[in-house]
């Protein structure tokens, strides 16, 4: 049921962008407005997370730790599970933020013949890896269309993502796997019970998004009777860079939803659980070296304070202690 208020939702602001595009032409508002309403919604919101979290005291190092700490020299320590340093810190915190270490080591547990059995969870892992990381090469892909001339690495990236050609246009792998590996983490929470216990609508809404985000991007790659003019669609966004948007005719309807789409994902972005892309750098339990036992850390924050001893505190209740009965160390 979760999972539905999501998905109608979503259904809702893709009927509300065509409405819009093809029967209102609202080609400036939902082709610059929005955007540039999105943007500034990321920025200042991510701008305002981050800070918030910065703000927030940490006199005590808290590292989630899972191997042994670094004490005597004869006894082997774990450089990067448990850092001791700043270099095994930033070598924990470039795995992690990487290849996601901590959840490739992660387990499940079941029940099989009345005992609890632990065993890996790598699907998991592998299909959020594969999502992340071809994500990244879609966006860094999109380059090709906020810039002029267009950088060298886009190119090598697409030449790399073509490798596999498989007819024209060229089918680039990235896609392929960027869908299949959001179909398999939906399919996940909707069909491990104890996780489609725990999900929330907040955890469905950017998985449909995303996925609306990439079905349209392939639609109008692959499918002829989608397709929009690529020239169209650059003078779009270099004008939006350059904030001087001009919204050129014959672009087409499937665009400006995709262009929705991302629009929503970059507002919806700092209030949602997505944040996490900028917490991991901020989190206290992986960004700090675990050096409690060989360096004494002092709360900066610490002041004095008037302590009440059990004498002042006895003297204070000392008649109502005495009409219940309570023994005293002093009688007056």
């Amino acid at each position: 049921m979760k999972g539905l208020y999501s998905f109608f939702s979503l259904l809702l602001l893709i009927a509300i962008a065509l409405i819009g595009v093809q029967l209102v032409k609202w080609h400036f508002l939902f082709g610059v407005i929005i955007p540039y309403l999105a943007v500034a919604i990321f920025i200042i919101g991510i701008i305002y997370r981050v800070v918030k979290w910065a703000k927030s005291p940490v006199p005590f190092r808290i590292t989630t730790t899972c191997g042994q700490q670094k004490t005597l020299p004869w006894i082997k320590s774990s450089r990067f599970d448990n850092p001791s340093n700043l270099f095994g810190t930033l070598v924990r915190m470039a795995m992690e933020i990487l290849f996601f270490r901590s959840l490739f080591r992660n387990t499940k547990a079941d029940i099989k013949d009345g005992k609890i059995v632990y065993g890996g969870n790598k699907w998991l892992w592998l299909g959020g890896l594969a999502f992340h990381w071809t994500f990244l090469i879609v966006l860094l892909r999109h380059f090709r269309f906020f810039t002029e001339p267009t950088p060298f690495f886009v190119s090598w990236i697409q030449n790399l993502d073509g490798l596999l050609q498989i007819g024209v246009p060229v089918m680039y792998m990235t896609d392929v796997i960027l869908l299949g590996a959001l179909t398999y983490l939906f399919l996940r929470r909707v069909i491990i019970p104890q996780v489609r216990y725990i999900s929330l609508a907040s955890d469905y809404f950017p998985l449909f998004l995303i996925m609306a985000i990439g079905t349209t991007g392939v639609l109008m790659r692959y499918v002829p009777s989608m397709k929009v003019d690529i020239i169209a669609v650059k003078e779009l966004t270099l004008g939006l860079i350059g904030f001087s948007p001009v919204v050129p005719e014959g672009i087409g309807a499937t665009f400006f939803i995709h262009l929705f789409l991302v629009s929503l994902l970059l507002a919806y972005f700092p209030i949602s659980k997505l944040m996490h892309m900028g917490g991991v750098f901020l989190s206290p339990t992986r960004n700090l070296a675990n050096n409690n036992r060989a360096r004494r850390h002092v709360n900066p924050w610490d002041y004095p304070v008037k302590g009440h001893s059990y004498e002042e505190w006895e003297d204070e209740f000392r008649e109502l202690m005495k009409d219940c009965g309570l023994p005293l160390e002093k009688e007056e």
